[in-house]
């Protein structure tokens, strides 16, 4: 089993197939998702990874938390979450992960805190049919109806669904599929909707209910510094890429400007035979 990933939701948008088809997918950004600590079977009785993600000022955190990412050599995180993962997919303390730990065509599960939707009625919160709209009924279209019985047992039972708070629970989303990643931004896109807000954190998972992709990595995918590399500029003529020849340096570009002032027959002008009337130091004109 392998460790998930602290994401943020950015949003929702399209891509497009070869065959022309588009797909909704909502993009999410892994925030610097670094390893702050690990849970070993010997000490803690189980293995687990803790990861954080995003950043926070030092002056906002407690001195334990400061302390703990101190320990872990870590910048300030502004989120933490463990995974729990098996004994050999342990990771390194301060080993930070890429999105490429996904690839296209895998299931996971993804939780996060659904949208906040306030009071709302039992039409609204569990889709109610609410009461008739003539035959007596008045005011009252949109009521819940009965909620208990008789004098036995004479009260309401727990858990009836009825008005109140909509919304801002975890929920767990299944069997989701990656379309694609972006590595050198971050970037995972995920097929349809996802729980949660603009900006709010995700816990993304290998799916339980489907077996790992085959060319997923194990124990996970982690940054490198070929990820940090910038790609080289090449040109491509008659179907063969050559290298560009590096750009001139600065002493380079002065002595060819001065040749090709030399060569035209212009010479620069002193600043010291300048005066500050506007005269023409050369002619001795005004200007």
């Amino acid at each position: 089993m392998r460790t998930g990933v602290i994401a943020k939701k950015l949003g929702m948008t399209r891509l497009f197939q070869d065959d022309g088809r588009h797909v909704p997918v909502t993009v999410l950004q892994l925030d610097g998702v670094q390893v702050v600590s690990v849970r070993e079977e010997t000490r803690d009785g189980y293995t687990a990874v803790q990861l954080g993600a995003g950043s926070a000022k030092a002056k906002n955190l407690s001195k334990p938390q400061r302390g703990h990412f101190g320990k872990a050599e870590v910048e300030p995180k502004a989120i933490l979450a463990e995974f729990r993962v098996d004994g050999d997919a342990l990771l390194d303390v301060g080993a930070e992960l890429s999105a490429d730990h996904y690839v296209a065509g895998q299931y996971v599960d993804i939780q996060g805190r659904t949208q906040g939707k306030g009071f709302a009625g039992g039409m609204k919160r569990w889709n109610f049919g609410g009461l008739r709209a003539t035959h007596g009924v008045s005011v009252s279209h949109r009521s819940l109806g009965s909620t208990g019985q008789r004098q036995d047992p004479g009260k309401v039972f727990k858990n009836k669904k009825m008005a109140g708070h909509m919304g801002d629970k975890y929920r767990t989303q299944q069997n989701l599929e990656i379309v694609g990643t972006d590595v050198a931004r971050g970037l995972i896109f995920v097929k349809g909707s996802v729980p949660g807000s603009k900006g709010g954190w995700l816990f993304v998972k290998d799916a339980v209910k489907e077996a790992r992709h085959t060319d997923a990595p194990y124990p996970a995918g982690l940054r490198s510094a070929a990820h940090d590399e910038e790609p080289v500029v090449a040109s491509v003529e008659e179907g063969a890429v050559h290298e560009l020849p590096p750009l001139p340096s600065a002493e380079e570009v002065q002595a060819g400007v001065d040749a090709s002032d030399d060569a035209s027959g212009l010479r620069t002008l002193d600043p010291g035979n300048v005066s500050d009337s506007g005269d023409d130091a050369t002619t001795g004109r005004e200007g």
